[in-house]
This record gives C-alpha cells, structure tokens and sequence, in this order.
C-alpha cells in the first residue's frame, strides 16, 4: 500500500483551481481535504461557491461538491494543520502570492505551486520533473532560509515553455543546443477564459499575451540551471527568443521552434534522443507520469490540437515536422495541453516526485 496524503487546494474555484480537483479525485496517493478561495467564497460549499464558474467538461467530483470552501489568506494555520501539503492556484498581485505562498511554507505545510510568484526565487525550485528531478535538492537549503523544518516552496514553470523545453533538453546533452527562435500558439484557457466568457476570442488571434515572451525567453534558462550553494543558478545559454500568440483554441499550446545547434545532429539521431528519452518520472512510475514521454508524429499535418492534446491523459508531449531549415539547422512544431502537463497535471507530477523523494514526509 502506497502511503496516503491529505492535501488541500489554495484557488479551488479557478480555472486551474478547478482541473486539480478533478485530478485529485480519483488520486492513488492524494485525497483532498481542504479547498480555499477568496473571502467572498469562504464558508459556502464548494458547488455553491464555484457554481457557473465550473467549466471543467467533467462534473464537480463528489468529494468536494460539499466541502466548505475556507479563506486562503485568513485560515492558512487551520488549512496547514489539516492537509500535508498543499497546491497552490490564486490570481493575486505577485507579491500577495509570494507572501501567501511562505506563510504556509513558514506554517510548516509545504506549497506546490502553479503561479509564476517564486519562479525566481534563487532557492525556490521550478521543476519540469522529466527534465530538472534533481533541482528538489536545493529544498534543505530553503527550508534554512524560512527557518522551517517540513515548510517549503516548489513552483512549475509556465505552461507556453511546456511544448518545447522538453523537446529540446535531452537534445542539449548529446549535440548542444545554442539558438532557439519559438512563436507559440496559446489555447485561451491559458487566460483562465473560455468561449463563453471570452467571445472576443472566436475568429480572432490577439498577437500579445502579457508577460508570456518574457517567461518563454527566461524560465528555460532556470530549467537549464545548476545549484550552487544555496542557489540555483541560471544557465547562460541556449538563448532564447520568443513572440507568443493568443489564439482562438480552448485547450492546448502549440510551439513552432528553430534551432541551431552547437554539433548539428542527423534527423534520425534527433528522433532517436526523442524516442528513447525518459526521466525519473518513468523510472519510478509514477501515478501521473506518461509511458511515452515525447511522441514524434510523422505524418506532415500532425501533431494537431484537437486530435493530440489528451495524449496520455495530457501529460505527454507531442512533435512533428522535423525539418532542416535555411537559416537554423532544424525546425518542428510541437503541442502540450496547458492546464494538464502545463499547469495542474505537472503540479500534480511535482507533488508525487517529492512525495516519491521524501520531502513530504
């Protein structure tokens, strides 16, 4: 028997909120025991508190449907003392999220979360866990920060790097990665927005997502990272640049990607890195972690968002179209569901490989 964690959920009546409840629901290792909002959705049950706002194609589980809803920011030492971690989803200003965020690190309850707060905290990883597994280990000296003995902070990374940062990684160590030109297709989801509530959005591409070029020219370079101390630090290649598109899909965030490599590799030794990759979420199996981590499609209008984004419960990543390029060595697009492997899934993910390393207990 596997052992078992009460978790709570901090931004339960979002949109991410709403896809970790459904993840969790039927969970082997986590069983939520705690759902928080803002104020004026604490002390409701959590059907009535989220009610039209419940835009998950699945129905609120059972679970939770009754579940008092509690304060995220007025109830953290309550919360802290019913769950043994919590995942964290609020849409705050970033400096309330970072001192939300320590506080229950500081109540001893340790935060997994989905928001872009401590992305850059030097002590504060940002794990894509098929990628960076080994950057958990900078928690101890964390935990010497906060003074905590169990409390600490782990963040993923934002959802557009999720397409192609794992295309890219497991090609760096055999052949060098030096120059990356991504345009990203962003699913309207990613907004925390549907059709429904963002009509503007039918027919319609909107050439600027606030903050997005910047996360997707940065956030690799953290991935890349090494510890040093008590800090990671930040690679200082591949460089990156970036224009992300919104564009009119509810779920799913395609990449189309140029790189120049330091060795350039065949195309066969590229699809061959991609078919044979695995990261310790393979190699422990974990509950969340796709078999096939990076699937490469070869027919010429593959992989498409409709069609790929639930692969492997939409935790996997898609590619297709490896080309040469005139100007770079190669070129491929790639696809990966935002809020699955791009936000509550790969918390999910984090959540069991520190679970699986001790840092729960």
């Amino acid at each position: 028997m596997e052992k078992q964690y009460n978790v709570g959920v901090i931004g339960a009546t979002g949109m991410v909120g709403q896809r970790f409840l459904t993840l969790l629901a039927n969970h082997p290792w986590f069983h939520v025991a705690a759902v928080a909002a803002s104020p004026r959705s604490a002390g409701k049950p959590y059907a009535e508190a989220v009610g039209k706002k419940w835009c998950m194609d699945v129905d609120i589980p059972e679970n939770v449907k009754d579940m008092i809803v509690m304060d995220a920011t007025g109830d953290v030492e309550k919360i802290a003392g019913m769950v043994d971690f919590v995942f964290c989803a609020v849409d705050m200003k970033k400096d309330e999220i970072k001192a939300l965020e320590e506080r229950y690190a500081k109540a001893e309850c340790p935060v997994v979360s989905n928001n872009s707060a401590h992305r850059h905290t030097p002590d504060v990883p940002m794990v894509i866990p098929e990628l960076n597994a080994e950057h958990i280990n900078i928690i101890p000296s964390q935990r010497k920060r906060l003074g905590t003995k169990r409390g600490f902070i782990a963040v993923k990374s934002n959802c557009s790097l999720q397409s192609y940062v794992p295309a890219l990684f497991p090609l760096d160590e055999k052949f060098g990665v030096k120059d990356v030109l991504v345009c990203t297709y962003q699913a309207i989801s990613g907004a925390g927005k549907t059709f429904e509530t963002w009509p503007e959005m039918i027919d319609n591409v909107i050439p600027y997502i606030g903050g997005e070029e910047e996360k997707s020219e940065l956030e690799p370079l953290k991935i890349w990272g090494k510890i040093e101390g008590d800090e990671i630090v930040p690679a200082t290649s591949p460089k990156f640049t970036a224009q992300c598109l919104r564009v009119p899909v509810s779920n799913g965030h395609m990449g189309a990607v140029f790189v120049r490599f330091e060795k350039k590799p065949s195309k066969d030794e590229i699809l061959d890195v991609w078919k044979n990759f695995r990261g310790v979420p393979q190699e422990l199996e974990l509950p969340s972690a796709p078999k096939q981590f990076l699937n490469y499609f070869t027919e010429d209008n593959m992989p498409q968002t409709r069609l790929n984004r639930m692969l492997e419960g939409g935790m996997a990543i898609s590619i297709g179209r490896l080309r040469e390029d005139t100007q770079y060595d190669y070129k491929f697009v790639c696809l990966s569901h935002n809020t699955l492997r791009g936000a509550a899934g790969g918390a999910v993910l984090l959540a069991e490989l520190l679970c699986a390393k001790g840092y729960m207990d």
